[in-house]
């Protein structure tokens, strides 16, 4: 699976406009959402892949929400890769679907610019890292693909492995 963090620069640009989202916490995505299960069930295949995660119910997401969380001894990253504990992405139930996860910084801001997320409402609050953004919904497979691209780059920074 590819998504390094240097991958992430060749994202192409999200198409159409960006869906609407709640300004605060829950930070929910409220439309946009794919038409059947599809994307959901690649993009949770593809994350499947990430040799070490550890899936479990968020600790500060909605309930329903799935974390990826490392243990402890594989969670290399600096302390800002990490939402809480080690956990450094979940994935909103339905109808949501988006999901929250943390990047460098800069990663974010190209992910931005590119469509694919938006800064996380507490994080645009200098409470928590400028890393830490939304990122929407995959409504079809080929978004899913680019999705699992953008978590596998999360994961690699929480493990802190070499680029």
């Amino acid at each position: 699976m590819t998504g390094s963090l240097a991958d992430l620069a060749d994202l192409p640009a999200r198409g159409g406009v960006r869906p609407r989202t709640t300004p605060s916490n829950p930070h929910t995505q409220l439309d946009q959402q794919p038409h059947d299960d599809r994307p959901r069930s690649l993009l949770e295949k593809r994350l499947a892949q990430l040799p070490g995660v550890v899936w479990r119910p968020s600790m500060i997401s909605v309930p329903g929400a799935r974390a990826l969380t490392l243990p402890p001894e594989a969670a290399h990253g600096p302390p800002e890769a990490f939402m809480i504990g080690t956990e450094f992405a979940h994935l909103h139930p339905a109808p949501d679907q988006s999901l929250h996860l943390v990047v460098p910084p800069d990663v974010a801001s190209g992910l931005i610019q590119a469509g694919w997320a938006e800064l996380h409402p507490v994080a645009r609050r200098g409470l928590i890292t400028s890393g830490a953004v939304m990122v929407y919904a995959p409504r079809d497979e080929e978004e899913a693909e680019v999705v699992s691209q953008i978590v596998t780059a999360s994961f690699e920074y929480a493990r802190d492995a070499p680029a």
